[in-house]
Formats: C-alpha cells, sequence, structure tokens
C-alpha cells in the first residue's frame, strides 16, 4: 500500500471509506455509531488545506483508507482513521498511523493522541497494540478535555470512551 496526501476530488471517498468502516459498529449493537454521518466535506477539506489528511491507496491509486490529523496539546491528534472493511486487516490503518507517527517525530512532535471505544475489539483494544497507551482523564490537556466534551455531546460516551497517547521518538 502507498500513502499519499488527499486530493480535493477524493473527499467525498472519504466519506464513502468511513460510511463503510462503520457498518460492523451494527454487529456489536452500536447502530447509532453505524448511522453516524462521516466527517463533513468542509471539515474534511480544512484538513487537506493544513496538510493534515493522508490516505492509503491500491494499486490503481484509489483510496482504500484515511487518516486526518490535528494540532492538539502540542501533539498531533488522530481526528480520525478509517478504512474500507474491503481492505481491512491488511496493515492500512497500522501503516498510517505509523506514517503520522514519523511526521510528528521529524517536526519534533512528541506524541499521537487519539480518543476511542475502550472496548470495542478494533479501538482501543487495536489501537494498544499499535503503541498507544490509555491516559487518565485528570492528566488530559485542555484540547483533549475539550475533544472529550464535544464527544459527551454527541451521545459517544453511551458507551466507556478513552483517550490514549503513543510516544514519539524524536528523529536524530
Amino acid at each position: 500500500m502507498r500513502m499519499r496526501e488527499v486530493r480535493t476530488d477524493e473527499l467525498i471517498l472519504l466519506q464513502d471509506i468511513e460510511r463503510a468502516a462503520g457498518w460492523c459498529f451494527r454487529d456489536i449493537g452500536m447502530p447509532e455509531i453505524a448511522d453516524d454521518e462521516p466527517l463533513p466535506l468542509d471539515e474534511l477539506a480544512r484538513y487537506r488545506q493544513a496538510g493534515l489528511a493522508w490516505v492509503a491507496v491500491d494499486g490503481a491509486d484509489r483510496p482504500v483508507g484515511y487518516l486526518v490529523a490535528e494540532h492538539v496539546d502540542g501533539n498531533l491528534h488522530v481526528e480520525q482513521v478509517s478504512v474500507h472493511p474491503d481492505s481491512a486487516r491488511r496493515g492500512i490503518g497500522r501503516a498510517l498511523i505509523d506514517g503520522l507517527a514519523e511526521r510528528a517525530a521529524a517536526e519534533g512532535i512528541p506524541a499521537l493522541t487519539l480518543t476511542t471505544f475502550a472496548d470495542v475489539p478494533w479501538n482501543a483494544p487495536y489501537y494498544a497494540r499499535c503503541g498507544f497507551r490509555p491516559l487518565d482523564d485528570r492528566l488530559l490537556g485542555p484540547g483533549l478535555r475539550d475533544i472529550r466534551a464535544r464527544e459527551t455531546g454527541h451521545g459517544l460516551d453511551r458507551w466507556p470512551r478513552v483517550a490514549m497517547l503513543r510516544a514519539v521518538a524524536a528523529q536524530a
């Protein structure tokens, strides 16, 4: 899989990937998550314009997974990472996260953060295998606290949530 920055004409494909990736939540009793709308096109465009949106592409250069991030509390925060189910279980999500970690290291950014469902197998347990560790809510910076508050307002705390951090080794 090759990784590259997202092109403007691909933003709608990112929404399709996120919708498809969300369907698996229906199978574990979280239909509200499966039915949740993907990030709006204008928001995806903002990530792309900031240089914080990447895709994994297949041999035909068509996106099969994507990651968008933002700067939060001095770290790079994974806002969304999704892989189309037809391309799942091939290391694409991990490759996107590792690519973000390499960028963070090159820029002297100390860590990656994200928020996720604590008990969904392809969420917190998966991210733990990718090098993330849970953060105590009392240790969250103001940016992560704001993100968690927005998630609560959106009803995501109906299921246990966790903020996680992955330290990034600085490049010499």
